[in-house]
C-alpha cells in the first residue's frame, strides 16, 4: 500500500478550541504583540515577556483540549492498515491523543507539553512548571541550574531539531500521497516538504481554507471544513489503498 504522508498545521485543530494563528480569525491578526510571547529574542531578553508567557500557558485551556473528528479520522487511517506518517506543525499532541502511534507522528515544532531549559536542556513538564506559576513563581526558572525555562517548543527565530526535520525530509521523499491540512504551507522549512514531496513523485493534496502557495502544484485542493473534509478524503484514501 501507498506511504500517506500527512503535514498538519493550525487548522486542523481550532475545532478542539485551539485558535489558529494567520487565519482570518487567527491570534496573530487579533493580538500581533501575542507574537513577541513566542519568540525566542523577546522570551530570553523581557523578563515580562516571559511573565506573560507563563501566565498565558496558565490560563489557556489548549493543554485540556480534546481530539476532534479530524484527529480520530488520522488514527483510523493508521487502524485501517494504511502506512501512514503525520508531520505535525502542532504542539498540542491531539494525534496522539486520537490513538494515533507517537512513533508515527514527527513533531515539527515540538510539545507544548513540555519543557526544556536554555542553558543546559533539561527536560521537564508542562504540568509541573504550571503547578509552580500557580504556587506564586512567575518566572519559573530551571531546577537543575537556574537558567532560563521555556516550553519545549520551537519558537520564533528557533532552529528546527536537525535529526526532526531530517526525519521529516526522509518521509516527505518516500511517501506517494501528500495531504497538506490546515497549514498555509507558509512557515519554512516545514512548508517546503510539500514541494519535496512533489519533486520525489508523490501526490499533493491540500486542505485548507485559504489559499496556499503550493495550490498550483496540488492535485486536488479542498476548501471545505476540515471536520468533514478530511474524513471523508481519508476514508477515500484507505478505500483506494491510496
Amino acid at each position: 500500500m501507498a506511504l500517506v504522508a500527512i503535514l498538519s498545521g493550525a487548522g486542523v485543530s481550532t475545532d478542539s478550541g485551539i485558535p489558529d494563528y494567520r487565519g482570518p480569525r487567527g491570534l496573530w491578526r487579533q493580538d500581533p504583540e501575542a507574537q513577541k510571547l513566542v519568540t525566542y529574542e523577546h522570551y530570553m531578553r523581557d523578563p515580562e515577556i516571559r511573565r506573560r508567557s507563563w501566565r498565558m500557558r496558565r490560563d489557556t485551556a489548549a493543554l485540556r483540549a480534546q481530539p476532534n473528528a479530524a484527529h480520530r479520522a488520522v488514527a483510523e487511517l493508521e487502524r485501517s492498515g494504511t502506512p501512514v506518517r503525520v508531520l505535525t506543525q502542532n504542539v498540542d499532541g491531539l494525534h496522539q491523543a486520537a490513538g494515533l502511534s507517537a512513533r508515527k507522528v514527527v513533531e515539527l515544532h515540538g510539545t507544548a507539553h513540555g519543557t526544556t531549559c536554555t542553558r543546559c536542556h533539561a527536560r521537564g513538564t508542562m504540568a509541573d512548571a504550571l503547578r509552580r506559576v500557580g504556587a506564586g513563581e512567575d518566572d519559573p526558572a530551571c531546577t537543575v541550574c537556574g537558567g532560563v525555562l521555556k516550553a519545549a517548543t520551537v519558537m520564533f527565530g528557533e532552529r528546527l531539531d536537525p535529526e526532526v526535520l531530517a526525519l521529516a525530509v526522509g518521509v516527505a521523499k518516500a511517501c506517494q500521497v501528500f495531504v497538506a491540512v490546515g497549514t498555509t504551507l507558509q512557515v519554512e522549512p516545514a512548508a517546503s516538504l510539500a514541494g519535496l514531496a512533489v519533486e520525489h513523485g508523490a501526490r499533493l493534496l491540500v486542505v485548507n481554507a485559504e489559499p496556499t502557495p503550493y495550490d498550483a502544484l496540488a492535485d486536488e485542493v479542498v476548501r471545505e471544513p476540515i471536520g468533514t473534509a478530511l474524513p471523508t478524503l481519508l476514508k477515500e484514501l484507505a478505500g483506494a489503498g491510496a
